[in-house]
């Protein structure tokens, strides 16, 4: 009986985070692709940066509440400090938080960074009169940016979990109450 109820909560996650999925990375794709064609090329490199770090600050996240212990976050609860009940239930649903944060989000910026790096090296090609497409150079430089951005973000999240954790418990805390 045990088994059928968490193998159903996991399908129901599945279906959620799939239909949550969808829609976003629509409204993102949408929003950011139509936002870029009418750009100059630095506001769209601006924008292109923004996507990346914003991607790599979810992946932190992610691999932060993964690794964060609960104990001390039990002695800022019961002293009532800001954030720590928050923080608590974050580490708690940590494959969740992790699945959201690095997965969902973390993706979807992954592949609206595809798509902005696209469209900029159309940009800069038509710009330029460039008899072949840059975008492979374009593309190359934005994953490594990614990939290695992402690589920095996990040592430090490892290092630093609790800390980043209490942080986002702290501002989600914040969020709440507004």
């Amino acid at each position: 009986m045990k088994k059928d109820n968490k193998e159903k909560t996991e399908v129901s996650w599945f279906i959620i985070i799939f239909v949550v999925t969808f829609m976003l990375s629509i409204l993102f794709s949408f929003i950011s692709t139509n936002a870029i064609t009418g750009l100059e090329i630095a506001p769209a490199l601006i924008i292109l940066i923004i996507v990346i770090f914003v991607g790599i600050a979810f992946d932190l996240v992610g691999v932060a509440v993964t690794v964060a212990k609960e104990e001390g976050f039990h002695a800022q609860a019961s002293k009532k400090i800001i954030g720590a009940k928050t923080s608590l239930k974050l580490i708690r649903n940590s494959s969740k938080v992790a699945n959201i944060c690095a997965d969902v989000i973390g993706d979807i910026c992954g592949v609206l960074s595809g798509a902005i790096s696209a469209i900029i090296s159309i940009k800069i090609t038509e710009k330029l009169g460039l008899d072949f497409n840059i975008q492979f150079i374009i593309s190359a430089i934005v994953a490594s940016l990614t990939v290695g951005g992402k690589a920095i973000g996990k040592g430090i999240a490892k290092n630093h979990a609790e800390e980043i954790i209490e942080s986002i418990g702290k501002i989600e805390h914040l969020w709440k109450r507004k």
